[in-house]
C-alpha cells in the first residue's frame, strides 16, 4: 500500500495561496485539477479546509487521468491502465490558489500537473512535454516568446428545434447570415458578460489584452498578452478557454471553442505569435530589416517542414478538419510570406524590434501544451538542421501550387505515426499513448450514423 507523501511547493506559489486563502475566510471549495491530453479538466472539488494539504500533494488522481478520451473514457490497452493496476500519480500545483468568481458560492481554484506517485514528471502528462521540447529549446540558446489569439463563440443556452447551437448576436443572424468583423455593437451588447470575463482575468492573474468581434455573428477574440514562458502561455490559455465557459454559465449562455460548429460560418482558430530571444533578451529574429534574420527564415522553414507531422496536433478532433476551407482564413497550403494572412506563417508588420512569427494552422479545440509543443519542435527542427525557407508568398495563397496540409483526421494521425519527429522530440510513450487516444476516439465517430446520413438515405435508397 502506497504511503502519502508530502511536497513542498515553491515558496512563491505558497506565499500567494497562502496569502489569498488569509484574504478569503469565507471561502467554501477548492477545485483541484489537472487537464489530459485534449485539454479537458480533470479534478476534484474540496472543502476550503483541505487548502494547505494539496499545495503539499495531497490530491491523487489515476494516472490514466491523464490521458482519458473526449468522452472521458479509459484508453482500451493503455499502458497506465490494467497492465500497471491503474496506480495512482500525485497532483503538484503550478500555479497559487485563486478565485474561480463565476460560482455561486464563494470558491476557488488550484491548477496542478499530475505526476508520478514520487514526484517526477508523468510522461502522460501534455504539459510535460511541451516542458521537454522548452528545454530542448534552451540548449541551443534560446527562449521563446509566444502569446495566444483565441477564437470563441457565444451561445444562446437554448437550442433550436434541430438541436443545434445558436449564437448570441445583436443583429437577426438566424435570417440574414452576415460578417461581424471589429463591430463594436456586438461588444456593446454583451457588454456585462466581457466585463465579468475581466474581472475574472484581473482575479486569476491571466494577461488577457484585446476583445473585438470575429468574422460571424456571436463570434469573438480575446489576445492574451505575450511571455517568454511558454510554458505559462499554455497554462494560462487553457486557464482562459475554462475560465470563458464558466462566466458565460453564470450569465445562462455557453461558450464553444469548437473549431467549427456552424458550417457556413466562420470557424474558431487560435494563432500563436512567437519571437525567440537568447540569453541577454535579444529578439534574434530581428537584423534591423524588414525581413527579419536568418535565424527567422530557419525557423519558419523548420515549421513548415514539420507541419504535417504535427498535424495532429493542430487538428485534433474529427470537426477540426472543417475549419480548413478556402479563403476561410485558415491554411491550406504549406507557405509563409509577410503580413499576409492567407498564409500558413505570416510574419506581422512591426517595428523590427517585435519581428514574430504568427503560427495560423491551430484551431481553439486544441491541446495548447501540444500545439506549443510542435511549434517550438518546428523551430527547433529548422535551426538545429539550418533548413532555408522557401520564397514568402505575395498575394492570394490559397492559389499557390505547394504542399498541401492534411486534410483528413485518419491521415493526420497516419502521418503522425510515420514521422521520425516524435521519438526524438517527445517521449515515445506519449506519442504512443496519444496514438492510442486519438484512434479509440477516431473508431468511436466512425462508428456513428449522422442525422444527415438518415435524412439523405433513410427512405431514398
Amino acid at each position: 500500500m502506497s504511503q502519502e507523501k508530502e511536497f513542498t511547493p515553491s515558496t512563491e506559489l505558497q506565499e500567494q495561496s497562502l496569502k489569498f486563502l488569509g484574504e478569503h475566510p469565507d471561502l467554501k471549495w477548492i477545485e483541484g485539477f489537472m487537464f489530459d491530453i485534449n485539454g479537458i479538466p480533470r479534478g476534484k472539488w474540496l472543502p476550503a479546509e483541505s487548502a494547505e494539504k494539496l499545495l503539499k500533494g495531497a490530491l491523487q488522481m489515476p494516472r490514466s487521468a491523464a490521458s482519458l478520451d473526449v468522452w472521458g473514457r479509459d484508453v482500451e490497452n493503455s499502458p497506465l491502465l490494467f497492465a500497471s493496476g491503474d496506480s495512482d500519480g500525485v497532483c503538484l500545483p503550478v500555479s497559487p490558489i485563486c478565485a474561480a468568481p463565476w460560482h455561486r458560492e464563494e470558491t476557488a481554484q488550484l491548477h496542478m500537473q499530475l505526476h508520478e506517485a514520487d514526484g517526477s514528471p508523468l510522461y502522460a502528462d501534455a504539459r510535460s512535454q511541451l516542458q521537454r521540447v522548452v528545454a530542448r529549446l534552451k540548449e541551443l540558446g534560446y527562449t521563446a516568446v509566444c502569446a495566444t489569439e483565441i477564437e470563441f463563440y457565444l451561445l444562446r443556452e437554448e437550442v433550436d428545434h434541430l438541436e443545434r447551437p445558436r449564437p448570441v448576436s445583436d443583429n437577426d443572424a438566424d435570417l440574414v447570415p452576415s460578417t461581424d468583423v471589429y463591430d463594436l455593437s456586438e461588444l456593446d451588447a454583451q457588454r456585462h458578460f466581457f466585463a465579468d470575463v475581466r474581472a475574472a482575468c484581473e482575479a486569476q492573474g491571466i494577461p488577457a489584452d484585446s476583445v473585438l468581434s470575429e468574422c460571424a455573428p456571436g463570434q469573438f477574440e480575446i489576445n492574451l498578452l505575450h511571455s517568454a514562458d511558454p510554458v505559462r502561455v499554455a497554462d494560462q490559455t487553457l486557464l482562459f478557454k475554462r475560465l470563458l465557459k464558466g462566466v458565460a454559465r453564470s450569465h445562462g449562455l455557453r461558450v464553444t471553442t469548437m473549431a467549427k460548429p456552424f458550417g457556413n460560418q466562420a470557424g474558431n482558430g487560435m494563432h500563436v505569435h512567437m519571437s525567440l530571444i537568447d540569453d541577454s533578451g535579444k529578439n534574434v529574429f530581428n537584423d534591423g530589416s524588414n525581413e527579419g534574420s536568418e535565424l527567422l527564415r530557419q525557423a519558419a522553414a523548420g515549421m513548415l517542414a514539420t507541419a504535417n507531422d504535427a498535424m495532429a496536433f493542430f487538428a485534433p478532433h474529427s470537426n477540426s478538419y472543417r475549419r480548413f476551407q478556402e479563403s476561410s482564413h485558415a491554411p491550406l497550403n504549406l507557405c509563409w510570406g509577410y503580413d499576409n494572412r492567407t498564409t500558413t506563417l505570416r510574419v506581422p508588420a512591426s517595428a523590427p524590434e517585435a519581428r514574430r512569427i504568427e503560427h495560423r494552422i491551430a484551431g481553439a479545440d486544441v491541446n495548447p501544451y501540444l500545439a506549443l509543443a510542435a511549434i517550438l519542435t518546428g523551430v527547433c527542427h529548422g535551426i538545429e538542421n539550418r533548413l532555408e525557407a522557401p520564397a514568402p508568398v505575395e498575394g492570394d495563397a490559397y492559389q499557390v501550387e505547394s504542399e498541401q496540409l492534411v486534410n483528413t483526421w485518419s491521415g493526420a494521425l497516419e502521418r503522425f505515426q510515420k514521422s521520425p519527429l516524435w521519438p526524438q522530440y517527445l517521449d515515445p510513450r506519449f506519442a504512443e499513448l496519444f496514438l492510442l487516444l486519438k484512434r479509440q476516439e477516431l473508431a468511436e465517430i466512425g462508428a456513428r450514423v449522422t442525422d444527415v446520413e438518415y435524412q439523405s438515405y433513410l427512405h431514398r435508397v
